[in-house]
């Protein structure tokens, strides 16, 4: 296994016979072993920790070999509300420092926030299914209005839920007397 050669020995040797070195690093892994039965529904009235569930798998899943040669195992919770809106908001920035060249600013209304992050965040998968929903439902229109629509020369734009439970973009472009104005 080749994580074993990278704790065992700190180096790790190609096909062609390079070497990484790894002594010097702090390695973190992930895994979503046991998400799936640690976020498991409680049967009945009461509510059941299921924290210890997760280290059953992980037991079962790595071998003991492996195990061993942790440091640690630490286990998160799932992500609130509130830190989901986090995640939300900080991809929607990045995104709009991404735009800054263009001249275009992005808004995000509330609602747009919540459909978001209700629809960007499983349990099991963390936020990841997030940077897909952004990439379809707001970068891909984006992008067809900054080559060839509205947003060309840069503006605003209002992210918001619309009639159909969808989001939409709602640009307001730079202003056109702007255009006409020397050196534009």
């Amino acid at each position: 296994n080749l994580l074993l050669q990278v704790m065992d020995h700190g180096t790790l040797t190609d096909n062609n016979g390079r070497k990484a070195d790894f002594r010097n690093i702090i390695l973190v892994m992930t895994t979503n072993a046991g998400a799936e039965e640690m976020s498991r529904a409680s049967v009945g009235f009461t509510e059941q920790d299921h924290s210890s569930d997760g280290m059953s798998i992980i037991r079962k899943r790595f071998s003991p070999e492996f195990r061993n040669r942790l440091d640690a195992i630490i286990q998160f919770a799932a992500l609130d509300i509130q830190s989901i809106k986090r995640v939300v908001d900080k991809l929607v920035v990045e995104l709009e420092a991404k735009l800054g060249n263009n001249n275009v600013t992005l808004e995000l209304d509330d609602r747009a926030r919540d459909w978001i992050a209700k629809r960007g965040y499983d349990p099991q998968m963390g936020a990841r299914p997030m940077a897909r929903i952004i990439q379809e439902q707001i970068k891909r229109p984006l992008a067809e209005e900054l080559l060839f629509g509205s947003l060309a020369k840069g503006g605003h734009v209002k992210i918001v839920v619309g009639e159909d439970d969808n989001l939409e973009l709602k640009s307001d472009p730079v202003l056109k007397e702007l255009e006409h104005l020397p050196g534009n």
